[in-house]
């Protein structure tokens, strides 16, 4: 079963979702049987490389007042999976590139290894995510060879790839990250309980043809 995860490295709710994906996927009977693929969604899609006022400044002025509050909320619920967001540290950015690197990443079987940790360069640590000198130290990190890395990001390699994702996005009806979507079905959203989602993928599992194997009971 193929599922898609649209999501940016510039969203905390992305981090907090795929915290709880993995949750659900840790119970979910056929974990095997589960393909996720990371799909870009760019929150900025005009950003550049040279980071402006940090995540909680901005937020500070969409809300007002009301800022503190919310940064506080998406703090606690980050804390709650185990990760610290750091939204007064964190600096908005473009991320064509990142998201190009998480395209090679994927191809080489480190998809999900460097989603995490430019979600954790990015949220936690504070690191501009847009800087080349960056991305080649993260993707050597998530296990990818840094010439190669390098050969990526001083080319256009996967660029194609990121604008198509966009196309798809759009094709989906996708306004807003992290959005799932289950073998070619509606979007929906990936932050929710680990065991709304593990529902959500044992029931994508029963639809997927030619599965016939056993469903774990969703919680009650």
């Amino acid at each position: 079963m193929k599922v898609e995860v649209y999501a940016d490295v510039l969203c905390p709710w992305c981090y907090i979702g795929k915290r709880r994906m993995s949750a659900a996927l840790a119970q979910v009977g056929d974990r095997d049987g589960v393909q996720i693929i990371w799909r870009a969604f760019e929150l900025a899609p005009d950003g550049g490389r040279v980071p402006g006022p940090t995540a909680a400044e901005a937020m500070a002025e969409w809300w007002g007042d009301r800022a503190p509050a919310r940064v506080a909320r998406i703090r606690a619920l980050g804390a709650a999976e185990g990760l610290e967001l750091n939204l007064h540290l964190a600096r908005p950015v473009g991320t064509f590139d990142a998201h190009r690197l998480c395209r090679l990443a994927s191809a080489r079987g480190r998809g999900d290894q460097m989603m995490e940790r430019l979600l954790r360069g990015y949220h936690t640590e504070g690191l501009n995510v847009a800087d080349p000198r960056v991305l080649l130290r993260l993707g050597g990190e998530a296990g990818l060879d840094e010439s190669e890395v390098e050969t990526l990001l001083s080319g256009d390699g996967h660029a194609e790839d990121v604008r198509a994702d966009r196309r798809r996005a759009a094709a989906h009806g996708i306004t807003g990250v992290p959005s799932l979507v289950i073998e070619g079905g509606p979007p929906v959203s990936a932050v929710q309980s680990p065991g709304e989602l593990r529902r959500l993928l044992e029931d994508g599992l029963a639809r997927t043809p030619g599965n016939i194997g056993p469903l774990i009971p969703p919680p009650h």
